[in-house]
């Protein structure tokens, strides 16, 4: 190693120790609640900007299996949003729509726990597990 590279190495761990704090720090965690199909409750706390499924795999909630891995090319992650909170989640974009058609018992109020992203906004959302994914 050359004296040019140790002086290098040198500056970028001084501005490591330097970043300003909302650069490191922590992000926020939020409420979220499944109720499994068996009707067992599972009080999350998640970090921002994760997503229901993320969260469902994380935490081993049985009948979220997650096949593609959140890609939304695949329904097995589909969940009931509690009716309080449909208005906040949103609506599903086309493609999802898309997805929707190879989910089980499909309802107005469901959607792919892959598509709906933790925020602030959603703090304490509850969505609910079917019985089947298919």
């Amino acid at each position: 190693m050359v004296k040019g590279d140790i002086d290098c190495l040198a500056q970028m761990a001084q501005l490591a120790l330097n970043d300003p704090p909302e650069k490191t720090k922590a992000r926020q965690m939020f409420k979220l609640k499944f109720i499994g199909n068996d009707d067992t409750v599972y009080d999350l706390e998640v970090q921002d900007g994760s997503t229901v499924m993320e969260n469902a795999v994380r935490n081993g909630v049985p009948g979220i299996e997650a096949e593609c891995g959140g890609a939304c090319a695949c329904a097995t992650c589909h969940v009931y949003v509690d009716e309080a909170w449909t208005d906040k989640v949103g609506e599903p974009e086309p493609m999802e729509e898309d997805m929707l058609d190879f989910a089980v018992d499909v309802r107005a109020n469901s959607r792919l726990s892959c598509q709906i992203t933790m925020s602030a906004e959603l703090d304490g959302l509850t969505v609910r597990v079917p019985d089947s994914q298919g």
